[in-house]
C-alpha cells in the first residue's frame, strides 16, 4: 500500500513531512482514533482483522508512539529492560536471548532496551538506576544468586521483573531456568557409560545459584555410578579467564595423575580446556572424554568428539518475556515459573574410548 503521504519503502517517515500520528492512521483506515489506539494496544474487544490492518498501516507509514506523551498519560514507559552481564556476550548468548524476548514483545506495545553491566562491579547499580529514573515498566535479570539483593529490592519497590535463574531466599518471583542439576547428573552418567572413572567438573562461580544445582547433580551422579572426583579445588570456574583455564588444563594434563573425564557447564570454557589438553599432548576421546553444555551447535562443528547437551537460550528469552508480561498484568509469581530440560545434541559421539 502506498498512501502517497509520508512514507518510503523502509516504513520510515520521509524528511520534510510531519510525524505520523494516530489521526493519520485513522484517516487512512477509515477507523476512529480511539479504535486505532486500542488496536495498537492489542485490546481484546478489537477484532484480529482490524488489529492487523491498523498495524500494517502503522508500519508502512513509520508510525511510532510519542513515548513522552504515553508516559504522561499512563505513567508507563512501554519499555522492558534486559540487564545482562557483559560476560554473557560470548558465543551469541545475548543475541539469542534478545531474539527470544523480541519474538514475544513484537505483538505488544513494549520495546526492549538492553542494559549491560559487569558483575565485577555492584550488580545493583543498573537496577537502582532503572527504578530511580522510572525508565522501564519491567526488568529481566540473570546471573542469579541464592540470596539476590536485586530480587529483594525490586520486590520491595513493586517493580515487575523476571529472573533467568532461581533464588533461595523465601521470595516467590517469576523465573525461567535451565535444569543444571539434571544436566550434570546426565553428563556423569554419559562419562560412566564411556568407561571413565576419575571425573573433574568445571562449575560456575560459587556465588551463583546454578553452581549449587550443578554441584548437586554432579555429586549424585558420582554416588550412583561409583565414580570418583578429580578435584579442581576451586582453582577454576566457568568465570575464570579463558587463557587461565587453558594454562591450568595444560598443567593438569601434563602430570602423571589427571582426570579421564570432564563435565563443563560452559561451551567457551570447554574450548579453553580442550586447548590445554592438546597442548599437553593428550587427545579428546582417548585420554579424556568431555561433556559440555552449549547454547549453539558450535562445539559439534569444531569437535564432534565432545559430548554435548543444548540449552535453548532463545526459548529462555521467550519464557522470560511471557513471565514478565504476566507479572505486569498482575498474575501471581507462582504461575510464572518454568524450567527447561537438557537435550543431547544430535551429533553427540557414541560411547566408548
Amino acid at each position: 500500500m502506498n498512501d502517497g503521504m509520508n512514507s518510503g519503502t523502509s516504513g520510515q517517515p520521509l524528511a520534510g513531512y510531519e510525524r505520523p500520528t494516530l489521526k493519520t492512521i485513522a484517516y487512512m483506515t477509515g477507523l476512529g482514533i480511539t479504535t486505532v489506539s486500542r488496536a495498537l494496544k492489542d485490546a481484546p474487544d478489537i477484532g484480529a482483522d482490524t488489529k492487523e490492518r491498523v498495524r500494517q498501516v502503522a508500519q508502512q507509514i513509520g508510525y511510532q508512539p510519542n513515548r513522552a506523551g504515553v508516559r504522561l498519560r499512563t505513567g508507563k514507559t512501554n519499555v522492558i529492560a534486559l540487564v545482562l552481564s557483559v560476560d554473557e556476550e560470548l558465543m551469541g548468548f545475548t543475541t539469542q536471548m534478545v531474539f527470544g524476548i523480541t519474538e514475544v514483545l513484537s505483538a505488544t506495545q513494549y520495546h526492549l532496551v538492553v542494559t549491560p553491566h559487569t558483575h565485577a562491579k555492584d550488580p545493583m547499580i543498573p537496577i537502582r538506576y532503572i527504578l530511580d529514573t522510572g525508565s522501564a515498566d519491567g526488568v529481566i535479570i540473570s546471573k542469579m544468586q541464592p540470596d539476590d539483593p536485586r530480587v529483594r529490592f525490586m520486590t520491595e519497590r513493586n517493580m515487575p521483573f523476571a529472573a533467568h535463574g532461581r533464588t533461595d531466599m523465601g521470595i516467590e518471583h517469576p523465573y525461567h531456568d535451565f535444569d543444571n542439576e539434571a544436566y550434570t547428573y546426565e553428563a556423569v552418567k554419559r562419562l560412566a557409560q564411556c568407561g571413565r572413572k576419575h571425573i573433574a567438573v568445571l562449575l560456575p562461580a560459587r556465588q551463583f545459584s546454578y553452581h549449587d544445582f550443578a554441584r548437586r547433580g554432579f555429586d549424585r551422579g558420582l554416588r550412583e555410578f561409583g565414580l570418583t572426583e578429580f578435584p579442581l579445588n576451586g582453582i577454576i570456574s566457568n568465570d575464570t579467564p579463558l587463557d587461565q583455564i587453558k594454562e591450568i588444563s595444560r598443567a593438569l594434563m601434563s602430570g602423571s595423575d589427571f582426570p579421564d573425564g570432564l563435565v563443563s557447564i560452559s561451551g567457551t570454557s570447554t574450548i579453553a580446556f580442550v586447548a590445554g589438553v592438546e597442548e599437553a599432548g593428550k587427545s579428546i576421546g582417548k585420554d579424556i572424554d568431555l561433556v559440555s553444555k552449549q547454547s549453539a551447535d558450535f562445539l559439534n562443528w569444531l569437535r564432534p568428539e565432545i559430548h554435548t547437551m543444548n540449552e535453548d537460550i532463545k526459548l529462555a528469552g521467550r519464557e522470560l518475556a511471557k513471565a514478565l508480561l504476566g507479572r505486569i498484568e498482575g498474575k501471581s509469581p507462582t504461575v510464572l515459573q518454568s524450567l527447561s530440560q537438557p537435550v543431547w545434541s544430535f551429533r553427540a559421539p557414541k560411547f566408548g574410548k
